[in-house]
C-alpha cells in the first residue's frame, strides 16, 4: 500500500476536546497513525491516554484555546463548552478512508465490535478498530491496521446516521437515551434510513444464537457472536468460527473479576436482565446497580426494578450524573421502591454512596453466591473491595 493511502491525514493538523475518552482517544489514536498532527485537551487524565504516545495533551479543569489554524473536534461531553465540529463529522470521515464495518444498536455493541475485530487479527487480516471499551487481547480499545476497519456506531447523538461504511450489523432496537429520542418509533425510523444507505447489512435480530461454547458466558453473547461471524462472512472471512471461540471478552462487559464477582457496564433494564441470567449457576445471584443518568432512572425505574427482581438480593445506590444536571426527585430511591413493589419480601438495599452499597452486598454474601456489580458508571472501583 503506497504511504498516501496509508497515511490519508498527512499534512492535517487536529485537536480534540474531551481526548481521554473511550471514542475520542481511539479516533486519535487512529488519525495520529493515518499522517494527522494531532493533540487536545481532557479535564482529567484516563486510562485511554496511556495509549497516545507522540500526542500531546493537556490536563486542566478548563479547555485551554485551541491552536490557531487548527481543526477542533468536540466530545458529546463538551459540546456546548468548546467551539468545532461534532466527534461524528471526525468518525464519519475515518469510516470512509478505509473498508468499514460498523457496528449499531442499543445492546451489544462493544462485545460485538470487539468479536469481529478479535476474528480478523487472529486470522492474520491486520484490522484498524475503533471500540468503546478496552479489549485485553488486542491490547486497547483502537488500533491502525491496513485491513478492515471495524467501528460501533452510536445512536445516543444520532452521530450512527453520519457513517458510510461498507457492511453494517444492527444488533437491536431499544429507547435507551430518553434526552434524543422521544419514542422508540423515532429510534427505529434513525436506523431504517441509516441501513438504506449501507450497501451489506446484517440484521441480528433475524438470526439464531450461535451453537458454539463460547469462553464468554450468556445467551446475549451467542447472539452478539451470531451476528459478529455473519459481518465476517459478508466480508469475505473464512475460519471465523474456529477462532471466535477463543474471545474472552470487553473490560467490563460482564467480566469476571474474581472466582465470584463479576463486573458489567450494563445501564440498561435488558441488559441486566440479560447479566443476571447469564452469572446464574445455581447459587444466588446478588446485585449491586449504579443507576446511569437522572432522564433514564426516571423513564425505566419500573423496568429497571423488573429486571433486578431477577437477582436474589440488590442494593441500589445513587444516579452516576454523566453529562446530565439533576431532575427534582429523580434519585436511585425510585428504583428501590419500584422494587419492593415488583418483588414483596426481596431483600433490597438502599445505599446512595458506593462504598456503603459495597459493605452491604458484602455482608449478605456466603459461599457459592456470585457478586454482580453493574452500571455505566464508576461502580467498579468498588469490586476491590468486594
Amino acid at each position: 500500500m503506497s504511504s498516501s493511502s496509508s497515511q490519508p491525514l498527512t499534512g492535517r493538523r487536529i485537536w480534540i476536546a474531551g481526548i481521554g475518552g473511550a471514542g475520542m482517544s481511539a479516533y486519535a489514536l487512529l488519525a495520529h497513525a493515518w499522517g494527522a498532527e494531532v493533540a487536545g485537551w481532557d479535564r482529567v487524565d484516563t486510562p485511554y491516554l496511556a495509549h497516545l504516545s507522540g500526542i500531546d495533551v493537556a490536563i486542566s479543569a478548563e479547555p485551554p484555546k485551541p491552536p490557531e489554524g487548527w481543526e477542533v473536534y468536540v466530545s458529546t461531553a463538551f459540546a456546548g463548552r468548546v467551539a468545532g465540529q461534532p466527534r461524528a463529522t471526525l468518525l464519519a470521515e475515518l469510516v470512509s478512508l478505509r473498508r468499514s464495518i460498523v457496528v449499531a444498536g442499543a445492546h451489544g455493541k462493544t462485545t460485538t465490535s470487539a468479536m469481529i475485530a478479535f476474528c480478523l487479527d487472529r486470522l492474520g487480516l491486520d484490522p484498524a478498530f475503533l471500540i468503546g471499551g478496552d479489549v485485553p487481547q488486542l491490547g486497547g480499545n483502537a488500533r491502525a491496521g491496513q485491513g478492515w476497519l471495524v467501528v460501533e456506531g452510536d445512536e445516543s447523538d444520532r452521530s450512527v446516521a453520519a457513517l458510510r461504511p461498507e457492511i453494517a450489523v444492527l444488533l437491536n432496537v431499544d429507547l435507551d437515551h430518553h434526552t434524543t429520542f422521544a419514542s422508540l418509533a423515532e429510534v427505529e425510523g434513525l436506523f431504517e434510513a441509516w441501513l438504506a444507505a449501507v450497501p451489506h447489512v446484517v440484521r441480528a435480530e433475524r438470526l439464531e444464537p450461535v451453537d458454539l461454547v463460547l469462553a464468554i458466558p450468556g445467551e446475549h453473547n451467542r447472539r452478539n457472536a451470531a451476528a459478529a461471524l455473519a459481518a465476517l462472512e459478508l466480508a469475505g472471512v473464512e475460519g471465523a468460527e474456529r477462532v471466535i471461540v477463543e474471545f474472552a471478552g470487553v473490560g467490563r462487559r460482564l467480566q469476571r473479576r474474581s472466582e465470584r464477582v463479576f463486573d458489567s457496564y450494563a445501564h440498561h433494564p435488558a441488559e441486566l436482565a440479560a447479566d443476571i441470567a447469564a452469572v446464574r449457576n445455581g447459587g444466588r445471584v446478588l446485585a449491586l446497580f449504579q443507576p446511569h443518568l437522572y432522564s433514564r432512572t426516571r423513564y425505566l425505574a419500573h423496568e429497571f426494578a423488573v429486571a433486578l427482581a431477577s437477582a436474589d438480593a440488590v442494593c441500589v445506590t445513587d444516579i452516576y450524573p454523566a453529562r446530565e444536571e439533576p431532575i427534582p426527585g429523580v434519585t436511585g430511591r425510585l428504583i428501590v421502591d419500584e422494587l419492593a413493589r415488583v418483588r414483596p419480601g426481596m431483600r433490597i438495599g438502599w445505599a446512595p454512596a458506593l462504598d456503603d452499597a459495597a459493605r452491604i452486598v458484602s455482608a449478605w454474601a456466603r459461599p457459592g453466591d456470585t457478586i454482580l456489580t453493574l452500571g455505566a458508571g464508576d461502580v467498579d472501583r468498588v469490586v476491590d473491595l468486594l
